[in-house]
Parts: structure tokens; C-alpha cells; sequence
């Protein structure tokens, strides 16, 4: 197994994840924030999404499919490249009010599938490629890839602890 069948088996771990801890939810379950400044179920999976894309979308110099394929008017958000919920506050998580899941999987579908495809050109030189922006990163593609890779497999698993929290055990199928 080579570097670009590891990067694409574990992106798509993600939507592993996401998958059944997704299935069945009401927009009322996406929008449920256990605190009014924690993030809602709806919330995470955008948001981990919106960073993928971001990503992918700068090492391969392309736009956003958050823009190009539309996606932010499935949100009913504005087209800002920028939007991807750093920054955002108690107000701004409880403003944000989550499409259903089949949106929500659509997205991180679509933008998994780029993901994969530019993961499938990746020489090992490509991977040691040194990024200048932002310069608070780690400055290699492949060690950026590895870090929103932890960070969206995280969330992933903050997706399915929140589900837990508000439905209990019994959704988990094994």
C-alpha cells in the first residue's frame, strides 16, 4: 500500500464515521447543541467539510466546490470561501441552522470524491512540497493533509459522541 492509498482509505474513514452516526437524524437532532456555545451535530459535519474542501481546493488551485458546485445555497449561506467556522461564536453556532443529512452527506461526499482523485496523483515529491500560507501550518502537503486529517476524524467522533448524548447507546449498530 502506497502513501496515496493510505491518504485516500483514511479520508474516506471519515465518511465511515459519518455515515451511521448520521442516519435517521431529524434537523432538529443536526441542530441540537448540548450547550448554547457548543457546536451542533449539523455544525461539525459542515464544518469539517468546508476545512477539507478549503484544503483541497488550495493545493490543487481550483475553486471550492462550497462555491463552484453550489453547495452554499444548500446551506443557505453565502458563497465566502472564508466561511468554513473558525473563528465562530456562541451567536454564530446558534445561528447556524443544519440542511438534513442527505445534504449534509452530499457535500462531504462530493468533496471526498475530489479529495480522493487528487490524492490518487500525489508523487512523493508532491507530499514534500513546502506550502508558505498559511505560515502557522505545518509547511509540507503531507503533513497538512495528516493534520486535517486528524482534525476531520475528530469531529467525526465528536459527530457520533454528540448522537450518543442525545439518543443514547442504541443508535450504534454493530
Amino acid at each position: 500500500m502506497d502513501c496515496r492509498e493510505v491518504l485516500s482509505a483514511s479520508y474516506g474513514g471519515v465518511l465511515n464515521v459519518l455515515e451511521p452516526a448520521l442516519e435517521g437524524l431529524t434537523k432538529e437532532d443536526l441542530n441540537w447543541q448540548p450547550r448554547p456555545d457548543c457546536n451542533s451535530i449539523g455544525w461539525l459535519v459542515w464544518h469539517l467539510t468546508r476545512v477539507q474542501d478549503g484544503l483541497i481546493a488550495s493545493l490543487l488551485g481550483e475553486e471550492q466546490l462550497w462555491i463552484k458546485g453550489g453547495w452554499h445555497t444548500k446551506f443557505g449561506r453565502p458563497p465566502d470561501a472564508n466561511d468554513s467556522g473558525y473563528g465562530h461564536t456562541p451567536q454564530d453556532l446558534a445561528k447556524f441552522k443544519s440542511p438534513d443529512v442527505k445534504t449534509l452527506l452530499g457535500y462531504h461526499r462530493a468533496v471526498l470524491e475530489r479529495s480522493q482523485r487528487y490524492f490518487s496523483t500525489l508523487s512523493p515529491a508532491d507530499l514534500d512540497r513546502e506550502l508558505k500560507e498559511p505560515p502557522f501550518l505545518p509547511p509540507k502537503v503531507g503533513l497538512r493533509l495528516v493534520i486535517f486529517l486528524s482534525d476531520s476524524l475528530q469531529h467525526a467522533g465528536q459527530v457520533a459522541y454528540l448522537r450518543g448524548l442525545r439518543q443514547g447507546k442504541g443508535w450504534q449498530k454493530f
